[in-house]
């Protein structure tokens, strides 16, 4: 118990000084803080893992060069990054902060959607309602879709159908396309077809045409319920309606033959891409390779991932994931090994699920001290509250009594005690980060109306460093 006490304490040093000095103006005279231009701080921010520096980094930003886009990116990613420290009150603050007395809808919007980065879509209701009476009437679509989307990206989807109801009548908005793809979304999250075509109808009725978005978005649905009569005639209807396929439509044909290890039908799938002049992706060729490893053609899966570069489409990081996985459970951790680098290199570290299932292969196969120095290599990347699966991990493995790298028996007992809790926050959390490469559902940005995607298969999710 000391031990706990004595590591929960060591958490909390810190970090309230460094947040306080983040959110509050003083009227002393400032330091000289050199500004970041939003693309320096977006890449800064991405590397970094610990909630105090993450938020230095947004103070240090240069504000008045912001679009509402860059503001929301950089929010998210500080936001997210004192969520998963199980900071939520710190990250509102934060947020809250950010709001100015009289908003545009664009900042708003952006505002709204870093509450959902951090978990907290009801606070993002709360902003919405305080900030609606200062807003040019009548308010458009683009903050109510950024809130609904919020909810979307939560997995509060239940709460969708009411707030779409209740607020678009509440402050006279008109709901446009992008808003009834966000209601498809939730309706599809919990499988209630019936109700999603509803939606459909009742666009009809208003004079507005589905899109190939929201096309999209149910027929991944029908193919995730393994219901694939049911996503051909949506396909066809899609076509039928004038709606022209995307990358994003495309990739979620080549996801389902993916997964189900049908290189040739992605092949297949990819042909018609073509044809239709649309591009393959990253997400294409993840797929792919997924299809080659899950029909066990691992040598065709390694050649593609070595010619990604060539094909103008890089690696991310469900790349490193998927690659990893499967080569680790064909044995090959050699070539696991190679994959783990690159990732490291790129920043791109695989969850910690992958990560995990790499380190005991290699420990089981005598490569004790190449495990340990992978992890080793992994912990150096991520602040110590989010450590705890890996301290947990090398105390299974027996790494714990070891020298060196390897921490004290004591404080592996106390980790222990609280990784589970913190390992599900993590977990949770780290959907969102991954959404956009893992899905074949495209991402668009919430600011201009559109829903954010969502997984929702734990073999598509990578779940984020324990």
């Amino acid at each position: 118990m000391a031990a706990l006490a004595s590591l929960l304490l060591r958490r909390r040093s810190r970090r309230d000084d460094v947040l306080l000095r983040t959110l509050c103006t003083t009227t002393a005279t400032p330091t000289a803080t050199p500004t970041l231009s939003p693309s320096a701080a977006k890449t800064r921010l991405r590397r970094e893992y610990d909630a105090d520096r993450a938020v230095s980094l947004l103070d240090a930003i240069d504000t008045a060069s912001l679009s509402a886009g860059s503001t929301r990116h950089a929010l998210s990613l500080a936001a997210r990054r004192l969520a998963r420290a199980g900071r939520y009150a710190d990250a509102e603050k934060l947020l809250s902060s950010h709001i100015q007395a009289s908003p545009t809808e664009p900042h708003l919007s952006a505002i709204l959607c870093s509450y959902a980065s951090a978990g907290l879509p009801e606070k993002a209701l709360d902003a919405f309602r305080a900030a609606a009476p200062s807003l040019p009437s009548p308010i458009s679509p683009m903050p109510f879709n950024a809130l609904l989307s919020g909810f979307v990206r939560c997995r509060r989807h239940s709460r969708v159908p009411v707030l779409f109801e209740e607020l678009s009548k509440e402050f006279s908005i008109t709901p446009n396309a992008a808003s009834y793809a966000t209601l498809v979304k939730a309706h599809c999250m919990v499988h209630q077809d019936a109700k999603a075509h509803e939606v459909l109808a009742r666009m009809r009725e208003e004079g507005i045409s589905p899109t190939t978005t929201i096309y999209t978005t149910m027929i991944d649905s029908m193919y995730k319920q393994k219901k694939r009569e049911e996503a051909k005639a949506l396909w066809e209807q899609m076509l039928e309606s004038g709606c022209k396929p995307d990358q994003a439509a495309y990739n979620v044909r080549v996801v389902n033959h993916g997964l189900n290890g049908k290189p040739d039908d992605v092949l297949q799938v990819m042909a018609e891409m073509e044809a239709a002049g649309v591009e393959p992706d990253t997400i294409t060729y993840n797929f792919l390779m997924t299809a080659y490893c899950k029909a066990g053609k691992m040598d065709d899966a390694k050649a593609l991932y070595s010619s990604l570069g060539d094909k103008g489409c890089p690696a991310n990081a469900a790349t490193y994931k998927h690659m990893m996985a499967y080569l680790s459970a064909h044995g090959d951790f050699d070539a696991a090994l190679e994959i783990f680098r690159e990732s490291m290199s790129k920043h791109k570290v695989p969850d910690f699920k992958t990560m995990k299932g790499f380190v005991e292969g290699l420990a089981k196969g005598g490569r004790v001290a190449e495990a340990k120095q992978v992890i080793s290599e992994v912990k150096k990347k991520f602040p110590d509250n989010m450590l705890s699966g890996w301290k947990k991990l090398e105390k299974e493995l027996g790494f714990c009594s070891d020298n060196g790298d390897a921490i004290p028996q004591a404080e592996c007992a106390a980790e222990e005690a609280v990784s589970e809790a913190e390992a599900a926050t993590a977990e949770a959390l780290e959907l969102e980060d991954s959404a956009a490469e893992e899905t074949g559902v495209s991402e668009e940005s919430a600011a201009d109306g559109t829903p954010a995607p969502e997984t929702s298969s734990d073999e598509e999710v990578p779940l984020g460093p324990a």
